[in-house]
């Protein structure tokens, strides 16, 4: 409730009353998916283990998030380098229960079709700094003032760094992160750490702004085709004729 955006909060209390989330039981991902494919037609798909960046987000466009089922060491309950079930279920799966995040995610994956490597690591820092690490306002009407606030899923499932990205502390030496006004281009350029707490995040001034201004470089992006999803026969349609290539043209 601290540093959670306010669409988050109310993402998971639908999860608590839908998807059994509690201290009693754990969820499943089945219940989860069909309950995100009722309600913003977002899906869960069981993975084994990482996904190349093209084929993460690829599977963005089709409304359909790639999830991993290990689980975090418990030596180190508080942080994980890598994907776990607590990061996909606690930070990710609330967010996609709201339709404004569903869309802003599949913006980057109708993006990455047919993009080039180049665009595709582009694409993957922008998702990163976004849907992984995205900070926005939030408007505090006690206190008069606007806050900073969590949306991204690594900062949402890691106590230890949301504390140290939201907080007034920074780290256990006193360092505090970096904090820039979100800007696709710019983090489509920035590098970032993945066994550390990141030392710079983008803040947007509201998960809407974070959509518009994604949407908008996302147009300004070289594409031999543009896409679009039909929800209805969840399949995309391109505004042009492409020539698929067989192993021998590769």
């Amino acid at each position: 409730d601290k540093y959670a955006c306010k669409e988050y909060r109310h993402s998971l209390d639908l999860m608590i009353k839908h998807c059994n989330y509690d201290r009693k039981s754990i969820p499943q991902q089945t219940d989860i998916s069909k309950f995100l494919q009722s309600t913003t037609m977002f899906k869960l798909r069981p993975v084994a283990g990482l996904l190349s960046s093209r084929d993460f987000l690829n599977g963005l466009a089709f409304r359909t998030f790639f999830c991993t089922q290990y689980i975090r060491h418990h030596s180190k309950p508080l942080y994980t380098p890598e994907p776990d079930i607590c990061h996909e279920l606690l930070g990710h799966a609330p967010m996609f229960a709201n339709r404004d995040f569903c869309d802003f995610s599949q913006e980057i994956g109708l993006a990455s079709l047919g993009a080039s490597d180049e665009d595709i690591e582009k694409l993957a820092r922008c998702y990163w700094f976004s849907v992984e690490f995205g900070l926005c306002k939030e408007f505090n009407p006690l206190k008069g003032k606007h806050e900073m606030k969590a949306y991204g899923a690594g900062l949402l499932s890691s106590f230890g760094e949301l504390e140290y990205a939201c907080g007034e502390g920074g780290d256990d030496r006193g360092e505090k992160p970096e904090i820039e006004p979100w800007d696709p281009q710019e983090a489509s350029h920035t590098e970032f750490p993945i066994t550390t707490y990141q030392p710079k995040y983008f803040l947007a001034e509201s998960l809407a702004d974070a959509k518009l201004k994604m949407r908008k470089h996302c147009e300004g992006l070289p594409r031999p085709f543009f896409a679009q999803y039909n929800c209805q026969t969840k399949t995309i349609f391109i505004d042009r004729q492409i020539k698929r290539m067989g192993i021998d043209d590769k």
